[in-house]
Formats: C-alpha cells, sequence, structure tokens
C-alpha cells in the first residue's frame, strides 16, 4: 500500500467515498501495472457522478498527483483516446 493520502472530502457519503477511492485504486494501477481501459472508464464515469464540476475534478486530480505523481487528467485523456484493451501510462 502507498504512504499518502488518498484527497478524500469528509461531507461525502460512504458510497460516494468509495467511488471515489476506486478511481484514485484505478488511476494507480493504470499507472504501475496497467488495467482494462474500459473498466478505467467505467470508474471513472462512477467518479463524475460524485464530482460533477470540473472545477473540483481538477482540484482533487492535482492533490493526487502531488501525492503520487499520477495525473488524473492525462491518464483519462490517454484512456479516451486508447485503442488497445489494456491502459498502461508510460511514466
Amino acid at each position: 500500500m502507498n504512504e499518502y493520502q488518498y484527497p478524500l472530502d469528509l461531507d461525502w457519503t460512504t458510497e460516494e467515498m468509495v467511488i471515489v477511492m476506486n478511481m484514485w485504486e484505478s488511476l494507480e494501477k493504470a499507472n504501475e501495472q496497467g488495467i482494462n481501459n474500459q473498466e478505467f472508464l467505467k470508474t471513472y464515469q462512477e467518479f463524475k457522478t460524485v464530482i460533477k464540476s470540473i472545477g473540483e475534478e481538477k482540484r482533487l486530480g492535482r492533490e493526487f498527483e502531488k501525492a503520487s505523481g499520477y495525473s488524473l487528467y492525462r491518464t483519462v485523456q490517454a484512456a479516451k483516446k486508447n485503442t488497445n484493451k489494456m491502459l498502461k501510462m508510460n511514466g
């Protein structure tokens, strides 16, 4: 397990926290060992049901990137363009 804290909002419901946690875990997976591209995009769609504003998404993405080095924005963009079954970011 990684040593950094995932960006979470204590006002979220447990269900919303689980959805956001899944996003961070999928983002790590995409950057570390690779993840099914459709699975990643599905997780992102669920994430967008919790994080509706682009401003909040950017803020959380920046916090996560500062902690982990992984960019939510770049990874999502790569997934949208990816024609392969697997998504693996190259550092």
